[in-house]
C-alpha cells in the first residue's frame, strides 16, 4: 500500500549451484608470510548470469585492515554490479575492496560481498584467490574470544514471550512443531516519518499502543521500514536516521516480542529514480514505492538488517512490500524473471536492480535463519508466477506474500480459487496486507473466511487514525477504537480465538 497520511588454493573445478564452499587458499613458504585467511565463494547460476557470493574470515590474532581479494574466470564472466565492498573486473580477473563500515575485520570475524555476473557458456569456478596479494594460509587461533559484530547494532537474542517460527511444509510452525496462523495489523509509519523529516514514527509506538493491538487478539504486526533511513543516507535529516533508527525499530520489535508478538520488518520505500509506466515520484531518494530493490543499496541493507536479527526467529523479514515491476517491462515471463535475478531482466527500469534470489542470498549469507517473506507482481496481487520463480533457500524458510484489496484485480473467491490455492497448497501464504477504500468490511470479511479455510495468515492495513475514507485505517484512536473498516476486521479476530 502506498504510505503516508498523503495517503498521504583450489577450488572445483565446476561451480556448485546454490552451494557454499569454504577453503583454505595456499601453503606459507619460508620466503613469503600468507595471509591467516579463509574465503568462501557461492555461485547461485540461472543460465546466462549468475550471483556470486564471497566472504573473508579473518583467522589471524591482529585486525586485517584494507584487505583486497583478487581471482580470475576462465570463461567469458562480466560483471554487472556489486553491493557490501567495490567490485571491478580487468580483462578476466575480478578485484573486490571493501566498504567503508566493512574495511577491517577483527580476528575470527568474516565479511560477505556479492556480485551479478553475466556469461554464456561454461561458468567454471575461479581456481585461486589472494588476499592482499598474497595466498590465504595461515591457521585459526587455538583460542579465540568474541568480536564485535560487523553491523553497528547488537543482534536480538531470541524472544521469551513470541513464538519462534519455521516452515514446516505449507504452514507456519513453532519450536515445538505447533502450526501457527498469523492474523495481526501492520503499523505504518517508519517509512515515511523519517524521510519527511517528520520524526521516526507516525504516532506513539509504546506499551499502551501495543497492548491495544494485543486486545484485538493480535499475534503479529508488520512494521514498514525505510532504507534510507536504516543505513543513514545523507538525504534524511540525522536525527531520524542510522544508528537512532535502527535503534528505535530494534526497541519497537522487542517490545512487540514482550507482548508475545511476532514482528515483520517490511522494506517499505527504497532508493532508486523510476519515471516509467505506474511511477510514484521522479526522486531517486526513497520517497516512495519504487518497482523493484535496487542493487546499489538493498542487499547492503539486508545484510545489516539480518545481522541485526539473526537469532531472532519470531521476527519475519519481508524483502520489499509492493513488487510492480510487470508495469516497467514486456511480459510474464521477463517480469517474473526479473523479480527472481535482478540484473539485465529488469530492462525496462533505470536503476540497478537487485533480484529477490540476490536479497535472500544476502540474509543467508549472514547466517541468520528468519523466515522471509516474498511479495509478489502487481503490488504483491499477482502470485501466478511464484512458485515456478520461488528462489532457491538453504534454510527452507520461504513464505509467499500476497496484498489483497477490494479494487485489486485477483478480488473475488474465483480468483483466489485458481491462483492462490495452488500456492497455499505448496507453502505458507501471508497476506501481508487486507483492506478496502470504502470504510467497510464485507470485502475482508469474505476474504478472512477463504484464508481461515486454507490455514493462512492475513493482516489489515493499517493501525493508523487516518481518514477512512481516504484509505483503509483500522482505528480512530490508539486505545483501539475501530472505524467501521476496523471494526469487522477485529470482530474475527476475537471470534478466531
Amino acid at each position: 500500500m502506498r504510505s503516508g497520511p498523503a495517503l498521504l588454493g583450489a577450488v572445483s573445478a565446476l561451480a556448485v549451484v546454490g552451494a557454499t564452499t569454504a577453503f583454505t587458499l595456499g601453503t606459507p613458504s619460508p620466503a613469503s608470510a600468507a595471509t591467516a585467511c579463509e574465503v568462501g565463494y557461492t555461485v547461485n547460476d540461472w543460465g546466462s548470469g549468475f550471483t556470486a557470493d564471497l566472504s573473508l574470515k579473518n583467522l589471524g590474532t591482529a585486525p586485517l585492515s584494507a584487505w583486497r581479494i583478487s581471482y580470475t574466470y576462465t570463461g567469458n564472466q562480466q560483471l554487472q554490479q556489486g553491493w557490501n565492498g567495490t567490485w571491478a573486473q580487468s580483462g578476466k580477473t575480478v578485484t573486490l575492496t571493501p566498504a567503508t563500515w566493512n574495511a577491517t575485520i577483527a580476528p575470527n570475524a568474516s565479511v560477505t560481498a556479492g556480485a551479478n555476473f553475466g556469461y554464456s557458456g561454461a561458468n567454471a569456478a575461479p581456481v585461486s584467490f589472494s588476499v592482499n596479494g598474497e595466498p590465504c594460509g595461515g591457521t585459526q587461533p587455538p583460542t579465540t574470544t568474541p568480536t564485535t559484530p560487523t553491523t553497528t547494532t547488537t543482534p536480538t537474542q531470541p524472544p521469551s514471550g513470541a513464538p519462534e517460527l519455521h516452515v514446516s511444509g505449507n504452514r507456519l510452525a513453532d519450536a515445538s512443531g505447533t502450526p501457527v496462523t498469523l492474523r495481526g495489523v501492520n503499523r505504518s509509519g517508519g517509512e515515511f516519518a523519517c524521510v519527511q523529516g517528520n520524526g521516526l514514527f507516525d504516532g506513539p509506538m509504546d506499551a499502551a499502543s501495543v497492548a491495544a493491538i494485543k486486545s484485538w487478539h493480535a499475534n503479529v504486526v508488520r512494521v514498514p521500514f525505510n532504507e534510507d533511513c536504516w543505513l543513514g543516507l545523507s538525504n534524511v535529516d540525522p536525527r531520524y536516521a542510522g544508528a537512532t533508527y535502527r535503534a528505535a525499530l530494534q526497541s519497537y520489535v522487542d517490545l512487540l516480542h514482550d507482548n508475545g508478538l511476532v514482528a515483520i520488518l517490511d522494506l517499505h520505500w527504497t532508493h532508486g529514480v523510476y519515471t516509467g509506466n505506474s511511477s510514484a515520484c521522479s526522486d531517486v531518494n526513497a520517497t516512495c514505492q519504487k518497482p523493484m530493490t535496487d542493487a546499489e543499496h538493498s542487499v547492503d541493507l539486508w545484510t545489516s538488517v539480518a545481522n541485526t536479527f539473526k537469532g531472532d526467529d519470531a521476527t519475519i523479514l519481508d524483502l520489499f512490500n509492493e513488487p510492480y515491476l510487470d508495469r516497467a517491462v514486456s511480459g510474464s515471463a521477463q517480469a517474473w524473471t526479473c523479480w527472481r535475478d535482478g540484473g539485465s531482466a529488469c530492462s525496462g527500469i533505470g536503476y540497478p536492480v537487485a533480484g529477490m534470489q540476490t536479497l535472500v542470498n544476502a540474509v543467508r549469507a549472514t547466517g541468520a535463519t528468519n523466515v522471509i517473506m516474498l511479495g509478489g507482481l502487481a503490488y504483491s496481487n499477482d502470485l501466478t508466477g511464484w512458485l515456478q520463480y520461488k528462489p532457491s533457500d538453504p534454510a527452507g524458510n520461504l513464505v509467499a506474500s500476497w496484498h489483497s484489496y477490494n479494487f485489486n484485480t485477483c478480488s473475488s473467491s474465483s480468483c483466489w480459487d485458481s491462483q492462490l490455492a495452488p500456492v497455499a497448497a505448496a507453502v505458507p501464504l501471508v497476506a501481508g496486507e487486507i483492506g478496502e477504500n470504502d470504510c467497510a468490511s464485507g470485502y475482508v470479511t469474505g476474504l478472512m473466511d477463504w484464508f481461515d479455510r486454507h490455514q493462512a495468515s492475513y493482516l489489515g492495513w493499517t493501525w493508523n487514525t487516518w481518514n477512512c475514507s481516504t484509505g483503509p485505517a483500522l482505528i480512530s484512536a490508539y486505545d483501539g477504537t475501530p472505524t467501521a473498516f476496523g471494526a469487522g476486521i477485529r470482530a474475527h479476530f476475537l471470534a478466531a480465538g
